[in-house]
Order: C-alpha cells, then sequence, then structure tokens
C-alpha cells in the first residue's frame, strides 16, 4: 500500500511540476495500442491514443513530446501510410521538433522509417524493454 502511494506522488508531483512527458500513440489494433498505453503510463508518460490518425488534426493542442505512428493504418485514407504521415509531421515547421518513431512488422521498416524521415522505428512484434527503451532515447 505505501509502495502504491509512494508512486501516487511521484505522478501528481510530475504533473504538477509539468516534467511529465507526452506521447502520443496511432495504433490501429487495439490489443497493442492498450499494451502501449499501459506500459507508458506504468513509466510515468502522460498518453493520448487513437486508432487513426485523425487525431494528428489536433497535433498542436496537445503538444505531445513524442509520436508513436503505425505505418499501416486501416482508417485514415487510402493513400497515407504512417510513413507519409510522418513525412507531413516531420517537414511541418510546427510538428517538426516531434520525434516520431514508426512501428510495423514489414521486413523493410528502417528504410520505411528514413523515407517517411522518422528519428526510429520499433519492428512487430516487439520487446516490452524494446518500447521503453525507443521512448526514453527519442524523447524530449
Amino acid at each position: 500500500m505505501a509502495f502504491l502511494i509512494i508512486k501516487l506522488n511521484t505522478v501528481i508531483n510530475a504533473f504538477m511540476e509539468g516534467t511529465t512527458k507526452k506521447i502520443l500513440v496511432i495504433e490501429d489494433d487495439k490489443d497493442i495500442r492498450e499494451t502501449i498505453v499501459y506500459i507508458l503510463e506504468e513509466e510515468q508518460y502522460e498518453v493520448i491514443s487513437s486508432e487513426d490518425a485523425k487525431i494528428l488534426k489536433s497535433i498542436e493542442s496537445f503538444k505531445p513530446n513524442l509520436v508513436l505512428l503505425d505505418n499501416w493504418l486501416t482508417d485514415w485514407k487510402s493513400d497515407a501510410n504512417g510513413q507519409q504521415l510522418s513525412k507531413e509531421l516531420k517537414t511541418n515547421p510546427a510538428t517538426s521538433h516531434i520525434p516520431v518513431i514508426i512501428i510495423s512488422a514489414v521486413s523493410n521498416i528502417k528504410e520505411i522509417a528514413e523515407a517517411g524521415l522518422a528519428d526510429g522505428y520499433l519492428r512487430k512484434p516487439f520487446d516490452l524493454t524494446e518500447l521503453v527503451s525507443i521512448v526514453k532515447r527519442h524523447i524530449k
């Protein structure tokens, strides 16, 4: 019980001091999205998640410190994928400073991330420690 109270106090203090980092997770697979959210919240991040990229239209209102972006989103628009969305974010002066990590199971994920100007990539299936590691490496 004492551990829970200490952990809760740590989260509240971080939030009040404005040190809590925000992560936007865009993943259409509900199980993967919920797992990512759970793990990152356990790491004391504030996580905003969406099953589609429509949330990117309001990205400037919640100012994430990092974006985790699935490469194949089923409910965006037929000609856009994570690579293209990442490139849009990275070439827009208002969002270019936000690190983008593309998530995908495709074998050429490194090339996709590079073409999308992403800051990194995470290959599915991924180990949870790998997820935490890449987030810590790229979050500002």
